[in-house]
């Protein structure tokens, strides 16, 4: 059961705040972030709930998304949103919201840096079978035709979690081996979901991609279940192995962790709750990185198209892992990259977790409308 708990700054508006419930069977403290939900208010949407608040009058406030609104009763407050309904006891709010609007407020500070990204230890065989591989590439040279892959990311290269520092081969098995071992490896119950059933011939790998695609669909509510560190891995993999405009590889990627940062970043996409997801990676563009003679508009767009190509890759493979996700366009695009702490602009905020529930795909306009044959 979630509980009205407090009013507080927003982390990206200055005039706003944020209506915090906490969950009753938490156990947490309401300083926690597990267990919480929280109604982002612009400053007109605050103002007009502060009216009503102060008059002890019922009304209404609809909310900037337009599908979502307020309803304000004498005894009960109810917020009617798109993913759910929320209520507080109209006393307590009026109580709690009125004392925040008597002083000003600045934004919740953000303190979260980035740091480099390392495979979970289920790969730790893959990484020892990498280091052999970087020993065979280094005495061999690089093959005829393989140009490689782009220039490695910012900060890549470092020691690994075997405390050693991998060459571009060692890299590249590692990247194989997430990529193409069976989820045997991480464990029985991932290894069972993905035996095929008793009397059944192996899976078709290219019967399975089709499959993945006719059955992918996209969710707004999550489960809480954890997502495994191996599916995020090869989430992450996949990305890497979309195309790019000259191999190149003009686009990075954000694995947001922190709870504040997801929140922060729920407000900067339009105050979509679902953004803050279990699994949420933030695919920016990164034209530097596109070494080719261009104007810089062309090497951006270059860029745009990279990182939501690897974007798409990234959704494809976590609907492979029989999870849902939901590809958020709709951001502000500055708010985003001071929450990320960076200078590259974001192109997506890909979503990804357990569904709350499995739902069939949604029902496609025919071949004939969307195809124009040129002869």
């Amino acid at each position: 059961m979630m509980v009205f708990d407090r009013a507080e700054p927003a982390y990206t508006s200055r005039d706003g705040c944020r209506l915090v419930w906490r969950s009753t069977e938490d156990g947490g403290g309401s300083g926690g972030l597990q267990g919480e939900r929280a109604v982002v208010l612009g400053g007109g949407e605050l103002a007009a709930l502060v009216d009503l608040l102060k008059r002890d009058a019922a009304g209404d406030v609809d909310l900037e998304d337009h599908a979502s609104k307020v309803i304000v009763n004498s005894d009960v407050t109810q917020f009617s949103l798109r993913d759910g309904l929320f209520e507080a006891g109209t006393a307590e709010l009026r109580l709690r919201v009125l004392e925040y609007a008597k002083v000003d407020h600045e934004p919740m500070r953000l303190d979260v840096r980035s740091k480099e990204f390392y495979p979970s230890p289920s790969w730790a065989a893959g990484d020892a079978a990498a280091g052999d591989a970087a020993a065979g590439d280094a005495a061999a040279g690089p093959g005829p035709g393989d140009p490689g892959r782009g220039g490695p990311a910012e900060g890549a290269g470092g020691d690994g979690a075997g405390g050693r520092r991998r060459g571009k081969g060692a890299d590249r098995a590692l990247h194989q081996a997430i990529l193409s071992a069976s989820p045997g490896m991480v464990g029985a119950a991932a290894q069972a979901a993905s035996a095929p059933a008793p009397g059944q011939p192996a899976a078709d790998p290219a019967r399975d991609l089709f499959r993945v695609m006719a059955r992918r669909r996209s969710t707004r509510r999550f489960a809480d279940a954890k997502v495994d560190d191996w599916m995020v891995d090869k989430i992450l993999a996949a990305a890497d192995t979309a195309p790019t405009a000259g191999n190149f590889q003009g686009f990075r990627v954000f694995y947001v962790r922190s709870g504040r940062a997801k929140a922060a970043l729920a407000e900067a996409a339009n105050n979509q709750p679902y953004v803050n997801a279990p699994v949420v990676l933030v695919f920016c563009m990164e034209p530097s990185r596109v070494k080719m003679r261009f104007e810089p508009r062309v090497l951006e767009k270059f860029s745009l198209q990279d990182a939501t190509l690897a974007a798409a890759y990234s959704q494809l493979a976590a609907s492979a892992l029989g999870l849902s996700s939901i590809w958020i366009g709709m951001l502000d695009e500055q708010k985003v990259m001071d929450i990320l702490g960076t200078g590259l602009r974001p192109s997506s905020i890909l979503c990804i977790g357990h569904p709350a529930k499995y739902r069939p795909p949604k029902a496609r306009r025919h071949l004939r409308d969307l195809v124009r044959v040129v002869e």
